[in-house]
């Protein structure tokens, strides 16, 4: 099997079987969602679900988030990873949405990649999720489903957004985002991945590989 026609088996699959597939942080708005992903880096979507909603609450606004100091801010973020680099990046955030942006979130990539804290997965979820772009984010479970399902053998992000795109169709590319990922999560985990569990198994080229 050629890695077009694996591409199309694939996509195939969760189109029939989960044509709805949404990032399962929480969120209200676009502000909100930048924060939360922000915030999700190394970080589980549980942990950041469980943080958000008092922070929201007292900061539900760029405007709010940027006049708020260090000491501040870090109590609601100290239990994600590396609260206290998150925490500078949110305020510095919110005060270039305003400087920059009127207090908006841009669509544009290379505009959210400007902003502090947000990388180019950051920058793709965004764009994805809020604004419907073509774009695929490829975070750590994106990256491993991709390899072990043979649909990349790229070494970087990059290279493995790039395959991914170059053969997933542009109406799909948004939601292929949240397939791959909660497919990473729940089934193709790190550690000990439920293989017998897997609908994908049969266009799967790490298991194919060991059966041969």
């Amino acid at each position: 099997m050629n890695k077009k026609e694996r591409f199309s088996r694939i996509v195939g699959w969760f189109s029939e079987n989960m044509p709805v597939a949404e990032t399962e942080l929480h969120y209200a708005d676009s502000f909100q969602l930048l924060v939360a992903v922000i915030l999700s880096a190394q970080c589980t979507d549980r942990r950041v679900n469980m943080v958000t909603p008092p922070l929201f609450e007292a900061y539900p606004t760029p405007e709010a988030m940027a006049a708020a100091t260090f000491d501040e801010l870090y109590p609601y973020v100290r239990s994600v990873s590396y609260p206290n680099s998150k925490t500078r990046h949110l305020i510095a955030m919110a005060q270039r949405l305003l400087a920059d942006f009127g207090g908006e979130v841009p669509s544009d990539i290379d505009a959210l990649m400007s902003l502090p804290g947000v990388g180019r997965k950051t920058a793709n979820v965004i764009a994805s999720v809020v604004y419907d772009k073509p774009v695929i984010a490829v975070d750590t479970h994106v990256f491993r489903v991709a390899h072990r399902l043979g649909l990349s053998d790229g070494k970087t992000p990059e290279a493995v957004e790039r395959d991914l795109e170059r053969y997933i169709p542009v109406e799909k590319r948004a939601v292929s985002h949240h397939w791959l990922i909660l497919h990473g999560r729940y089934i193709c985990t790190a550690r000990s991945p439920k293989c017998i569990q897997c609908p994908l198994t049969e266009w799967c080229r790490e298991q194919n590989s060991k059966v041969l």
